[in-house]
């Protein structure tokens, strides 16, 4: 028998259930190490005596459950099992911790001043829909003129009436996905990709398969294997430098994969949290196959983290279905946050704080040019991030493990690996901590580069 601490006489209705049951006990009690590949379904189904549907079954609620990954040609394989809530930064931060894990722009005082003084000034106009109505066509009309503006800063030019407003880009990917694709079938995404994208379409039933990328994002050349070999209805696609390794894809590879989409029938959902703040990039994959990408963009990482709002750009063709999932998902966006974004628009604001996050930023990332000079790095002039490749999954794991010991945090890159091919390396925010502290850190960092890896040994 291939797995003998499976007891098919103790399967019960529905079976199925009771078989994903009894395979998860089995990662649980260590019987399955993670990466381990679990038996064909048929060979599964002979050892049990059940039916060939069963064990896929069995098998689509382990994936559906996180426990188990199913992979393009190769199998069903154990999946890596963090510790519950794992996430690429730090949940809380620790008064003696130098945090370079999380993601966020750069902030100061005078922010919160902005903040505060557009509250101040609803308190004295606030429009009564923004506080009493449930109807999104009564609330949001001048909202989406607004953000047809705004996107105008992002390189697109859309009508109103194919924006919806949402709160931020973690909403605008959930419901992309549940329009672009349905339970079963396959999102592709680039194999160093988005950290929530694997959990959040086992939620939804979908599958994610990584795909090979370059110094410049996906290959189209397997993205266009991968469609030929599984059910791909939907590509995700973080062409901007917001992806982990901070490429920036250029306006060839963007053709050339919106031409393997089109003859392939894909759906595009393209995430670009970063918006204007990019300056002298091509344009969105959005501008270039407006008929068939959904586009994601918020005010989170470009202006303030707090104000998460945003919008998503659907072809006519999606919105009936992107603004039927939206509402069932969540209803609306939050009026008062949307109120904020288009106040911030209108009188210039929201741009003034992207020309001033730009010019930090880039000051940021010339103190890490400067303090990891001579150590292979990747990072954009005016990226929120740097990713350092290192030499193997091991190699990583002891880097951030020696750094956490140090008072560093950093974002491991095994966080965004999407399917079995790895990119060993560790993500290093830029915006999150002082200059100062960013200074400390990148310190340590290349210290640690120059020394050979050391395990940490436990003193007892």
């Amino acid at each position: 028998m291939t797995m003998p601490f499976l007891d098919p006489a103790a399967l019960h209705r529905p079976v199925y259930q009771s078989l994903a049951d009894q395979i998860a006990r089995a990662i649980a009690d260590g019987h399955l190490a993670n990466g381990v590949k679990l038996p064909p379904h048929r060979i599964l189904a002979h050892d049990l005596g059940i039916s060939v549907q069963t064990v896929s079954r069995a098998y689509e609620e382990l994936i559906r459950r996180g426990l188990v990954s199913g992979e393009t040609g190769r199998g069903s394989f154990v999946r890596r099992q963090e510790p519950a809530g794992d996430v690429p930064y730090l949940q809380e931060r620790p008064g003696e911790i130098v945090d370079l894990s999380i993601l966020k722009p750069v902030c100061e005082t005078m922010h919160l001043d902005r903040m505060k003084a557009v509250l101040a000034e609803m308190a004295t106009d606030l429009p009564a829909s923004a506080a009493l109505s449930f109807r999104p066509n009564v609330i949001f009309p001048g909202h989406r003129i607004v953000a047809a503006e705004w996107l105008r800063h992002c390189g697109l030019s859309v009508s109103p009436g194919n924006v919806v407003l949402t709160n931020g880009a973690t909403a605008g990917m959930t419901v992309a996905m549940m329009s672009a694709a349905s339970t079963g079938t396959v999102i592709a995404t680039e194999a160093v990709g988005h950290h929530t994208l694997v959990p959040l379409a086992s939620y939804l039933g979908l599958k994610m398969a990584g795909v090979t990328i370059d110094a410049e994002g996906m290959l189209p050349e397997a993205l266009a294997v991968l469609c030929r070999q599984e059910d791909v209805r939907a590509v995700f696609l973080q062409p901007s430098p917001i992806n982990p390794s901070a490429t920036m894809m250029g306006l060839e590879r963007r053709e050339a994969l919106i031409a393997v989409a089109r003859t392939n029938g894909l759906t595009i959902i393209e995430n670009d949290p970063l918006g204007p703040l990019i300056e002298d990039r091509p344009p969105p994959i959005a501008a270039l196959a407006p008929e068939r990408t959904l586009y994601v963009t918020s005010f989170t990482k470009s202006v303030l983290p707090g104000l998460r709002t945003g919008y998503l750009v659907a072809p006519d063709r999606l919105m009936p279905a992107v603004a039927n999932r939206h509402l069932v998902s969540h209803w609306i966006a939050t009026p008062l946050l949307a109120e904020i974004a288009s106040r911030w628009v209108r009188d210039g604001t929201a741009m003034e704080l992207v020309r001033w996050q730009r010019a930090t930023l880039k000051k940021r990332q010339a103190i890490v040019g400067n303090m990891l000079e001579g150590i292979p790095h990747a990072a954009h002039p005016q990226g929120l991030h740097v990713w350092l490749p290192l030499g193997s999954r091991t190699e990583e794991e002891v880097f951030v493990a020696q750094a956490r010991l140090r008072g560093v945090a950093l974002a491991p890159g095994r966080s965004f690996q999407i399917g079995r091919e790895e990119h060993p390396a560790v993500r290093i925010a830029v915006g999150a901590s002082s200059e100062s502290e960013l200074r400390s850190g990148l310190r340590i960092v290349a210290s640690l580069v120059h020394a050979a890896p050391e395990p940490l040994l436990l003193a007892i």
